[in-house]
């Protein structure tokens, strides 16, 4: 079973409504800090992959379920899992959980795009060869 990137979220008053409950957009800001922060944790930052191969990434698709809201104060684990990886693609699946409660599951499809003419474009070999070895961890 490969091995989910977690990233812990304290959920703030600013991400919720009146009502104490998570907005249901801050859950995308989730999921990308945890995409984010799984790229990092590879070692990679996505200003210098602009900068230094001139690409970038862009969600092109996303499918969500929201199953059970998370409140104010609650302490949230996102997780990351590449699901499938292709030449100019990686879709990730992903999980809201408090506790072992799932609150939130998501299959989001990220394109590589050139950074310049922002059409799709191979994902640099460095990269994808990193993808595919945490794509493989157990």
């Amino acid at each position: 079973m490969k091995t989910p990137f977690i990233l812990p979220i304290r959920v703030y008053y600013e991400d919720t409504d009146a009502g104490g409950v998570v907005y249901h957009s801050n859950y995308l800001n989730f999921f990308e800090r945890a995409r984010t922060e799984m790229l990092r944790d590879l070692g990679f930052q996505q200003n210098e992959l602009r900068e230094q191969s001139g690409v970038i990434f862009a969600v092109k698709n996303m499918q969500i379920e929201y199953l059970r809201p998370a409140k104010f104060n609650d302490l949230v684990h996102v997780s990351a899992t590449i699901s499938q990886l292709k030449k100019a693609s990686l879709t990730f699946e992903q999980t809201i959980k408090c506790g072992e409660i799932t609150l939130c599951t998501c299959s989001c499809r990220i394109a590589c795009l050139d950074a310049n003419k922002l059409k799709p474009t191979a994902i640099p070999d460095f990269l994808f060869d990193a993808f595919l070895t945490k794509n493989n961890e157990h």
